[in-house]
C-alpha cells in the first residue's frame, strides 16, 4: 500500500480528502501545514505528497521548491481555479502534477495513479543502483537527485533527474528519444526535448556546442564525461 501525505490548512478538505484515499487503497497521513509535515518526513517515507498552495506561514510552491532540492519525491499540487501562475510555478520547481479546486475525486485519483505509475517505471529501469556519476567537474548524486558543480548545488526538477539518472545509467551509450519517453513513463517525447534543453542549460558551459549531454544523429542523446 502507498504512503501518503495530504498538507493543507483547510481542516474540512483535509480529513474529506484523508478519508477518500483510505477508502481507495492508501495509506494517509495528514498535516495543516508545511512545518507539521516536514516533521512527519522526516520519520516516515512517502510515496506522494499532496500539497495546498495557499497556506500560511509558508505556500505551497516554496515548500515544494525545498522538499524537491533534499529528496526525490512525488509531489501534487493543489491550485485555485484561475491561478495559472501557480500552476507554472509549482511545475518549475519540480511539482509531478497539479489540480484545481473544486476538483472531482476520480480526477484526483487519476492523477495519484498516474504519478505514481510513472515513478514505478523509471523504478524499473534500474537506474539508481550506482551512487555516483562524474562528467567534468560535475557530479550527479543518483540516491538524491542531486546534481552539483564544483561542489555547488544546481537545482533539477524530477523529469530532469530521471533523465539525468538514466543517462548517467548508461552513459557513454546513446539512447533514443522514444526511449527515454518510455523509461520516464510514457512522456511526450516532445517533452524529452524540452528537458534535454533545459538539462543543457544547467550542465554545459556552451549549450548550444554541448560538451556533456550530447545528440547523436539518428540515435538519439548520450552523455560523456
Amino acid at each position: 500500500m502507498k504512503q501518503l501525505l495530504v498538507i493543507d490548512d483547510d481542516t474540512r478538505l483535509r480529513n474529506l480528502l484523508g478519508q477518500f484515499l483510505q477508502e481507495n487503497g492508501f495509506l494517509v497521513d495528514l498535516a495543516k501545514d508545511t512545518n507539521e509535515a516536514r516533521n512527519m518526513i522526516s520519520i516516515k517515507k512517502y510515496d506522494l505528497l499532496i500539497v495546498d498552495v495557499m497556506m500560511p506561514n509558508e505556500n505551497g510552491i516554496d515548500f515544494t521548491s525545498s522538499i524537491k532540492q533534499q529528496q526525490n519525491i512525488a509531489i501534487l499540487i493543489l491550485t485555485a481555479r484561475g491561478e495559472p501562475d501557480d500552476r507554472i510555478k509549482g511545475l518549475e520547481v519540480g511539482a509531478d502534477d497539479y489540480l484545481q479546486k473544486p476538483f472531482e475525486p476520480k480526477e484526483l485519483m487519476l492523477r495519484i495513479n498516474n504519478i505514481l505509475r510513472r515513478n514505478k517505471k523509471v523504478d524499473a529501469t534500474d537506474t539508481t543502483n550506482f551512487e555516483e556519476c562524474v562528467f567534468g567537474n560535475l557530479i550527479f548524486n543518483s540516491q538524491k537527485s542531486r546534481l552539483t558543480k564544483n561542489g555547488e548545488f544546481i537545482h533539477l526538477t524530477e523529469s530532469e533527474a530521471k533523465i539525468l539518472a538514466i543517462l548517467c545509467k548508461r552513459k557513454g551509450e546513446p539512447i533514443s528519444r522514444d526511449n527515454l519517453s518510455e523509461m520516464c513513463g510514457n512522456v511526450d517525447p516532445r517533452t524529452i526535448d524540452v528537458q534535454i534543453t533545459r538539462l543543457r542549460r544547467k550542465i554545459e558551459e556552451n549549450p548550444k556546442q554541448p560538451q556533456f549531454l550530447q545528440t547523436v544523429r539518428n540515435q538519439g542523446y548520450i552523455l560523456h564525461g
